[in-house]
């Protein structure tokens, strides 16, 4: 399904009802759209499994609708307090995932979507929620500070926190991703409200902000993603992990910018080459930019993979309040990636 997380169904969906699935968590990665890439991160997979598990557990407790059923252990569906260890498959309710018909010119056709989806189907959207407008994000070149509620001209160069959350959205299924108007997203979500969608997110996006704090993390932006079914919605895909979202700790970054910033830093060749293929196959209306990229990333060299996946473990050791892995303490973890 994706470079990170493995896709199984158990009962497939229909027009009518959701079916179960479940979702297996590798140790693969991606940066910058590229999908796989050339290493994997020892406990990425658990690290993601038990972030995503308890961040669905904390959403029921406070009346968020989701698509979560459990984690799996020893082929078993249980609470993840139940589990022995950390775990890698979690167990959802599954939607319809109509084709999104390409064409061309970077037109895709949400019409045949929805026509295909009926009253049963994953939202093509991304509701993005920012806190803070990190180094590096994205919400800096689509506004000035001054559009944000923030009293500066120009952004500084370190974070931002802003004054209320800033909720937008983004498609999900196209190639190269963009952020829309209201008006654009209303189009692509077909049945689904867009404010019911804001109002989600904003919940969900309290919710990670206590619980962060507790652990001494700033949450700084992240996405859900959700799923219609005849006039209900509930948040699908995974929640609030080191990968969806961005987190720090004390000014250091403990998510996959982490990894993304040391690219940038150590391979500015493949990035360039990205940003080029995107920009080319945009201007040749071009669905798969990867096709024409130049270049390939480089390995990452063991001792960055083996402070990565530290901080994976750490991260999620202080998240959840437990030592699901043994990992140094979080603060030594994040010491360790400030350094890379």
């Amino acid at each position: 399904m994706t470079s990170v997380k493995e896709f199984e169904v158990e009962t497939p969906p229909t027009a009518a009802a959701l079916g179960r699935g479940r979702f297996v968590f590798t140790d693969q990665y991606s940066v910058f759209d590229w999908g796989e890439m050339p290493d994997h991160v020892p406990q990425k997979g658990a690290s993601l499994c038990t972030m995503g598990a308890f961040n669905f557990e904390l959403l029921d407790l406070n009346h968020v609708p989701t698509h979560y059923l459990g984690v799996v252990e020893d082929g078993e569906v249980k609470d993840l307090g139940d589990c022995e260890s950390p775990p890698t498959e979690m167990a959802i309710e599954l939607t319809q995932v109509p084709d999104l018909p390409y064409l061309g010119d970077g037109e895709y056709d949400y019409d045949a979507y929805h026509e295909e989806a009926g009253e049963n189907y994953l939202i093509p959207l991304e509701i993005v929620f920012r806190n803070t407008v990190p180094v590096g994000s994205s919400l800096r070149t689509r506004g000035s500070p001054a559009d944000y509620g923030l009293d500066a001209d120009e952004w500084p160069e370190e974070a931002v926190e802003l004054p209320r959350p800033v909720v937008e959205f983004s498609t999900k299924y196209e190639e190269q991703d963009r952020y829309l108007d209201r008006s654009a997203a209303e189009e692509i979500a077909g049945r689904a409200e867009l404010d019911r969608l804001e109002e989600l997110a904003l919940a969900v996006n309290h919710i990670l902000n206590e619980r962060a704090a507790r652990a001494g993390l700033t949450h700084e932006d992240g996405k859900i993603e959700c799923l219609y079914h005849e006039g209900t919605i509930k948040v699908a895909d995974v929640v609030g992990t080191f990968d969806e979202n961005r987190f720090s700790y004390d000014g250091q970054e403990v998510s996959k910018e982490v990894v993304r910033q040391y690219y940038r830093r150590t391979d500015p060749e493949w990035v360039a080459a990205v940003g080029d293929a995107k920009e080319r196959a945009r201007e040749e209306g071009v669905a798969d930019w990867r096709s024409l990229c130049e270049a390939s990333p480089d390995h990452l060299p063991a001792p960055v993979l083996t402070a990565v996946s530290e901080m994976y473990a750490a991260g999620t050791n202080a998240y959840t309040g437990s030592d699901w892995f043994e990992a140094p303490p979080v603060e030594d973890a994040v010491d360790r990636v400030r350094d890379l």
